[in-house]
């Protein structure tokens, strides 16, 4: 088995998904017929030229059919025979896509590039939407969306099913923004880790269990919670009590000005300036087996005025 990259997906421009790690599904907006809706988004001016999923354009294309072992609403058609149908509702409030189930090939780069074989070609399933709600069609994912869940239809475990990866992958990103999705990678062997924990609740989302927050080697009491880990959400979010311990000990401990700005949530901002930065305490999220994950730059900048959050 060797480490495969995704570089390119048929008619689709894959370097612009968002990337859900909880959702179990991969998302294409597309275009099937004069009914298919398409997201408002696809229109929005880009930095790249997008490329809308157009099945009947593919000719490795096929709509699963309601009898597949993969179609959970198949107990709804009038037709075991008929397009299998989907509908996933997201975290975010009224955000939703519905449509059917195609499966297509996946081109795949090698990562190993003492590998034979260069490329791979995978089938893989997902959604072709043609109904968008809420931030779909504000353009939040234009060119589509992947999800990399622990569920049986998630692009990893379709792949390692497959027996082309095992059934792993990382998320890799450059400053400039850019990024890579390698399939199959399990980290370098010097790595921490930490367990999973089941999910509880109406997703099916990777949960870690996190044991105490710390400013330097001190660690606050009863700062324990569980954790999604998301790279489709903007910020981390902790549990009301632990953020309310949290911000009270970074501000004891962060030698800045405390100040307020309009317009914004946070009640702890500080002045900043390009001349005087304040010195940020380092923020540690311990884990079990004495794992620990550093968080960089635990504040969010504002820039244009003299103040911090």
């Amino acid at each position: 088995m060797f480490l495969f990259s995704l570089h390119w997906m048929l008619e689709v421009t894959c370097c612009g998904f968002r990337v859900n790690v909880y959702n179990a599904l991969l998302f294409q907006p597309v275009i099937i017929a004069a009914w298919c809706s398409l997201v408002f988004g696809a229109s929005i001016m880009q930095d790249k030229d997008l490329n809308e999923y157009n099945p009947s354009g593919s000719s490795t294309s096929k709509f699963l059919s309601c009898s597949h072992q993969l179609c959970e609403l198949g107990s709804n058609c009038k037709n075991p025979k008929q397009p299998c149908p989907y509908t996933v509702n997201y975290v975010s409030e009224d955000t939703s896509t519905s449509g059917v189930l195609v499966e297509d090939i996946l081109h795949l780069a090698s990562g190993n590039r003492m590998a034979a074989n260069g490329s791979a070609r995978a089938p893989v399933t997902f959604g072709c939407g043609s109904k968008q709600t809420g931030g779909y069609l504000n353009g939040v994912a234009p060119d589509g969306l992947m999800g990399l869940g622990p569920g049986e239809i998630s692009v990893p475990s379709r792949l390692a099913k497959a027996g082309l990866v095992r059934n792993s992958f990382s998320l890799c990103f450059k400053e400039d923004d850019s990024g890579r999705i390698f399939f199959g990678d399990q980290g370098p062997a010097g790595q921490q880790t930490t367990s999973f924990l089941p999910s509880e609740g109406q997703f099916v989302t990777y949960v870690v269990g996190v044991e105490s927050c710390c400013f330097g080697s001190s660690c606050i009491e009863q700062t324990s919670f569980k954790a999604i880990v998301d790279s489709g959400s903007s910020f981390t979010f902790l549990p009301d009590q632990i953020y309310d311990r949290v911000v009270k000990e970074f501000d004891r401990k962060v030698n800045a000005t405390k100040a307020s700005f309009e317009g914004y949530p946070w009640q702890y901002c500080y002045k900043s300036s390009s001349e005087v930065l304040p010195k940020i305490p380092s923020f540690t999220l311990k884990f079990t087996a004495n794992s620990s994950f550093i968080v960089q730059d635990p504040v969010f900048m504002i820039y244009g005025s003299q103040v911090s959050a």
